[in-house]
């Protein structure tokens, strides 16, 4: 069955860790793909991007450039359905074996914000293929999604 890795914490470097996990598996000649969630801008369509496909692809569904958090309570109802597509879009992704690696990058923040339930991940962790990995990023980990992982990277912010 394929491995979950969680990096979590309120330190920096997690998506930064896991985006270095995901440059690995493609050097490897594994199939890529990141999700992000709750990150802005993220990885703006850029050249450096387009350059990473098609070992390595990223989706960002969100439409504003702005960090969800700093959203007025209306845009961020018209952010939710938009995340929750990109949401539905990575079980897609699991449930088809379109990758050997799945990132799902701040995805810890949706729970932390109720956005998704702690179940619907759940969810979708179960309904991964035999041999599709996954790394998780986010602030907060809930206890429920710490017992599926294989492995836990708190990263904490010492100075």
């Amino acid at each position: 069955m394929g491995r979950i890795q969680i990096f979590a914490g309120k330190g920096q470097g997690k998506s930064s860790a896991a985006l270095g996990k995901a440059v690995l598996a493609a050097a490897s000649g594994q199939r890529v793909v990141i999700i992000q969630f709750l990150k802005g801008n993220g990885l703006n369509e850029s050249q450096f991007q387009r350059r990473l496909e098609p070992e390595i692809k990223i989706f960002r569904f969100e439409k504003s450039d702005c960090l969800f958090q700093e959203l007025t309570e209306e845009k961020q109802t018209e952010e939710v359905r938009n995340i929750r597509n990109g949401f539905h879009f990575a079980r897609k992704v699991l449930c088809t074996g379109e990758c050997d690696l799945l990132v799902l990058d701040e995805v810890l923040g949706l729970v932390e914000n109720g956005i998704v339930e702690e179940a619907e991940l759940k969810s979708i962790l179960e309904a991964r293929s035999l041999h599709t990995d996954i790394i998780l990023t986010g602030t907060e980990l809930s206890d429920g999604i710490a017992q599926m992982a294989d492995s836990i990277s708190n990263v904490e912010r010492i100075r």
